[in-house]
């Protein structure tokens, strides 16, 4: 709530750079309560006046053209419960369609890859031609491990391997993560998703290439570089193994984490893991999404220079309520967050992620 207030504080290179990339301003809502909501109000919220008058904060990439609205009232909203999951996960896990793999899910035209953690399997609904599933070997997808997520994503980027050699015009890879229902996972059995394009990438990741080319071009400096350059100044980043980690000052939705690194490998997969055991250990994320966006493999007909692996991680929240944390403002206007980057960046260091 105190970012306008800070970013007039950095010192003058700082603050240049910080404008480059982000427009940040802060305003009141204001509304008057009739006499006979105010209890609810101050049940639910604690105090009128906050109410009455809420703090909200826009911060915006002039650059991508993503942008978030931060009122941290919002988190304190009534929530109506849809789930008990007192026991965890296993009840939804009962009939469990995936319990023997190799028998309940296809293989791809060039057969399954494998290790100790789990195994591919084509996708039966597919969104590319080239898509498939990391199925783990251990069903509950919140029971992962260092071993367990370095596995996955080794598993993942064989498949890329594999699938390209299989269709030399598949050079575009994309992995995802849809952790259980609130983030749009139709199996609860722990899966990863992989995929790979033909002709050109997928929109929003050939959009953040475009225009990182264009900042680069525009402001001889790159776009990745200055972006952990401002974070670090206020505080939002840090480094683990080479990796850059960063709690997003224009998160998509709730305690959004950005890590960015030059290659893959274990060190980025192990930094991947540190920030999921925070997010289920620490700050008790239940579903999440993970995005991880890669470039070609090889030459094709745009420049991918200097073009870094992102993993985009979001809290999709509590598996218990029935409220949707995306509306028509997400949809199509812009996100909207109660969750403070500063606050999620604490946890991160203190967990040691």
């Amino acid at each position: 709530m105190q970012l306008p207030e800070l970013v007039s504080a950095l010192p003058r290179a700082d603050r240049a750079r910080f404008e480059r990339v982000y427009h940040v301003s802060g305003a009141d809502g204001r509304l008057h309560a009739p006499a006979p909501m105010v209890p609810w109000i101050e049940k639910t919220f604690g105090d009128l006046a906050t109410v009455e008058s809420q703090r909200i904060v826009r911060v915006s990439n002039r650059v991508t053209g993503e942008g978030t609205l931060f009122n941290e009232l919002r988190a304190q909203r009534p929530v109506r419960a849809a789930l008990k999951i007192n026991n965890g996960i296993a009840p939804a896990l009962k009939d469990d369609p995936w319990a023997n793999p190799i028998e309940t899910t296809p293989e791809d035209t060039f057969g399954r890859l494998s290790n100790e953690y789990g195994l591919t399997a084509a996708n039966v609904a597919k969104y590319d031609a080239m898509h498939s599933i990391i199925v783990f070997s251990e069903p509950d997808p919140l029971a992962f491990t260092q071993d367990s997520v370095v596995a996955h994503l080794a598993l993942a980027h064989d498949w890329i391997s594999r699938a390209h050699e299989d269709d030399a015009e598949a050079r575009y890879p994309y992995i995802m993560w849809n952790c259980l229902w609130r983030a749009g996972g139709s199996v609860v059995h722990g899966h990863m998703q992989v995929s790979l394009a033909r002709v050109r990438h997928y929109a929003k990741i050939e959009r953040l290439r475009a225009d990182a080319e264009r900042y680069r071009d525009a402001n001889r400096t790159s776009y990745f570089d200055d972006l952990v350059r401002i974070h670090a100044s206020l505080g939002l980043s840090h480094q683990v193994g080479g990796v850059e980690v960063l709690a997003s000052l224009t998160p998509l939705k709730e305690k959004e984490c950005i890590l960015i690194a030059d290659s893959p490998g274990r060190a980025l997969s192990a930094a991947v893991f540190d920030v999921l055991r925070v997010y289920r250990d620490s700050l008790k994320v239940q579903s999440f999404n993970m995005g991880i966006l890669l470039p070609p493999i090889g030459v094709t007909g745009e420049s991918w220079d200097r073009f870094p692996i992102i993993v985009r991680l979001v809290d999709r929240g509590s598996l218990e309520t029935r409220t949707s944390d995306i509306g028509g403002m997400e949809m199509f206007a812009e996100s909207v967050v109660a969750a403070d980057p500063f606050a999620i960046h604490r946890s991160l260091v203190a967990e040691g992620a």
